[in-house]
């Protein structure tokens, strides 16, 4: 069985790629765990300076397996809340680099990485409303800290789908790459990061994420009971099931 994630490490920076191009990197429980393990594990490795999460075969991730959507929820944290509480938790640094699309938590999860590079190719979407369900990821209040309250309502409330310039200027991500170049820069910068003394740079970011933490896992446990609720709601269910049916 191949690896739904795939690591890669180099001088102190673990490449996490996520490893589903079949379902164009579509998030499923085993694969949300598998992130989450090896991002833990990373911060706990003194060998381990910074993070890189990115994409098989030129695409970011097409978000949560729609699949997964139909099947009974179960209690306790989903895959992708264990996914977003090791980033939140993260003391090392995390860039993502973003080619092709990002989708739905693919989008929702990048908030939480401290640089992103994404292609002049890629394009955001987070298509919730659209799906019967509401905002995750702590999308509800930190995407509107991040780029604005009037642009969040755009890419939340409407969907609307934006590519890498709207997100630089907006603020979003770090910056935009040639098309297949993303990775790369990502991995240079980690180079960079590693290189810095580790101690201070984990404290840094520590404490710039100290006041915001709780706020975040606080806003987490709001969203997931009410995304909980719409997951089961015959709306949501008929929207999922006409998307899988196309």
């Amino acid at each position: 069985m191949t690896a739904t994630v795939l690591t890669h490490e180099n001088n102190g920076v673990l490449t996490l790629t996520i490893n589903r191009p079949e379902r164009r990197n579509a998030l499923d429980v085993a694969t949300y765990l598998s992130l989450a393990e090896h991002i833990r594990a990373a911060s706990t490795n003194k060998d381990c300076r910074a993070l890189v999460i990115t994409g098989a075969s030129n695409y970011f991730t097409a978000g949560n397996d729609l699949k997964d959507f139909q099947k009974p929820r179960t209690s306790g944290d989903s895959g992708g809340i264990i996914l977003l509480r090791s980033l939140i938790d993260c003391d090392l640094p995390i860039i993502a680099a973003v080619e092709g699309r990002a989708i739905g938590i693919g989008v929702t999860m990048l908030q939480h990485c401290d640089f992103i590079c994404a292609a002049d190719n890629a394009l955001f979407t987070i298509p919730f409303v659209a799906l019967g369900l509401c905002p995750e990821g702590a999308s509800s209040v930190l995407l509107a800290q991040i780029v604005g309250a009037r642009r969040a309502s755009d890419w939340l409330l409407r969907g609307k789908t934006f590519g890498a310039q709207e997100a630089l200027e907006a603020g979003f991500i770090t910056q935009v790459t040639h098309a297949g170049q993303a990775l790369a820069i990502a991995q240079a910068l980690g180079d960079e990061l590693a290189a810095l003394p580790p101690q201070a740079l984990q404290l840094s970011k520590r404490m710039m994420k100290h006041a915001q933490r709780p706020m975040l896992h606080e806003t987490l446990n709001y969203e997931f009971g009410l995304f909980s609720e719409r997951l089961q709601s015959e709306e949501a269910q008929a929207a999922v099931a006409k998307l899988l049916k196309k």
